[in-house]
């Protein structure tokens, strides 16, 4: 109780003990830049790659065995490799963590587009759609909700695992302090780790805000009326 207390006056405090000190503002949003850096990154391989061949309904495979490799993946064994290959800093943290969060994301997206329902698909083409129009008119935003699932999964994952920033050579974020119980204690370490869930639930309701805001309202709408006139989704096959 007494590290939860401390921990608490050292957030109230901005996490400065001594002048010169960075501050946990400083620390969190560096952690973000570090993050956002990488889910950017993260986006533009899976996203693009995951919605065409979900749209191809073909070579799961792909999607399937890129998430697995990437979960057995320990990040501190991506970064011990980009160690030899890349060396310390920058670069080599982003790679572990782009490796981190591209699977969910490309995972998703191709179950998201690959689940729509055939038969609109179907229709689509019958009136004359391209299969460019199909994707982006038809099946992205239906596919939505479970592309945004796989990015938020990602994002809190990214938000966490940044912390090991500071053993791959890359100060500036909140693992400084967690990886530094000597200098900052027991109370600092938890005040980071706070800190830390914080910025991931953040992250997540961002993501979640963002995803209702793209959503057409249509599916949001059906969405709440399906539990309201007591429908009930088929079970999968």
């Amino acid at each position: 109780m007494n590290d939860l207390i401390g921990a608490l006056h050292f957030i109230g405090r901005n996490g400065v003990d001594q002048p010169g000190e960075p501050t946990l503002v400083y620390l969190a949003l560096k952690h973000l830049e570090i993050a956002g850096a990488a889910m950017v990154v993260a986006c533009l391989i899976s996203l693009p790659l995951g919605v065409w061949l979900g749209h191809l309904r073909r070579f799961s495979f792909v999607a399937i065995n890129v998430a697995n490799i990437g979960r057995a993946l320990p990040e501190l064994a991506v970064i011990a490799i980009g160690v030899a290959v890349i060396g310390l800093g920058f670069w080599n943290v982003l790679v572990a963590l782009v490796v981190l969060a591209v699977p969910p994301m490309l995972t998703t997206a191709y179950v998201g587009v690959a689940g729509v329902d055939p038969d609109v698909v179907d229709a689509a083409r019958g009136m004359g759609m391209r299969e460019l129009e199909i994707l982006r008119s038809v099946e992205l935003p239906l596919a939505l909700p479970i592309i945004f699932a796989g990015i938020r999964i990602a994002g809190v994952f990214v938000i966490a695992t940044a912390t090991i920033t500071s053993l791959a050579g890359y100060s500036g974020t909140l693992g400084d302090i967690i990886a530094n119980q000597a200098s900052y204690r027991v109370s600092g370490v938890l005040g980071a780790a706070i800190c830390v869930a914080a910025l991931a639930l953040i992250v997540d309701g961002a993501f979640a805000l963002l995803q209702r805001g793209l959503t057409p309202r249509g599916l949001r709408l059906d969405r709440r009326r399906l539990p309201q006139v007591g429908l009930q989704l088929p079970a999968p096959d």
